[in-house]
């Protein structure tokens, strides 16, 4: 992923991320721990966990584009007015190898930065004490919502 520099709308951008991040349900169900904000870029993390594995014991692809879906989102979202909210509208994931690892970092980062709709892309790395492998990449695509009921930043 190359690191663009963004100019973030709401001077207030890293506690609206940790804010709306705290209310995902999903990711203290799994034990996703918010690393890091920066404009356009978040990183998330979580552990190994069994409860969290497919048949062969590594992490399931479900658990994978969640995650790294989140990251995606929050990138873009780090970077929106203090107004919007943004929901994702499409993604593609790629399952570069086993997601096996003591814990897992997930990188979100915009890849182009639109008034309604932001490109982005994101990329999963398993880690260990000696390693950290990249085990999936994302493409995805987040669009901006204001004013709709239920959704809020």
């Amino acid at each position: 992923m190359t690191e663009a520099i963004f100019q973030p709308a709401n001077k207030a951008f890293r506690q609206q991320v940790i804010e709306s991040f705290s209310r995902q349900q999903v990711m203290k169900t799994i034990n996703v721990k918010l690393l890091s904000v920066t404009p356009g870029k978040v990183e998330l993390e979580f552990p190994y966990q069994t409860e969290l594995t497919q048949q062969h014991g590594f992490i399931h692809a479900g658990i994978v584009s969640t995650v790294v879906d989140s990251a995606c989102g929050y990138a873009a979202f780090s970077l929106m007015p203090e107004n919007a909210a943004v929901l994702t509208i499409e993604f593609k994931v790629n399952l570069l190898a086993p997601a096996r690892g003591e814990h897992f970092v997930a990188v979100g980062q915009v890849k182009k930065q639109g008034r309604n709709i932001t490109v982005t892309e994101g990329e999963l790395f398993a880690c260990t004490d000696n390693e950290r492998k990249s085990v999936a990449s994302m493409v995805g695509t987040i669009m901006a919502v204001y004013d709709r009921e239920g959704v809020r930043n």
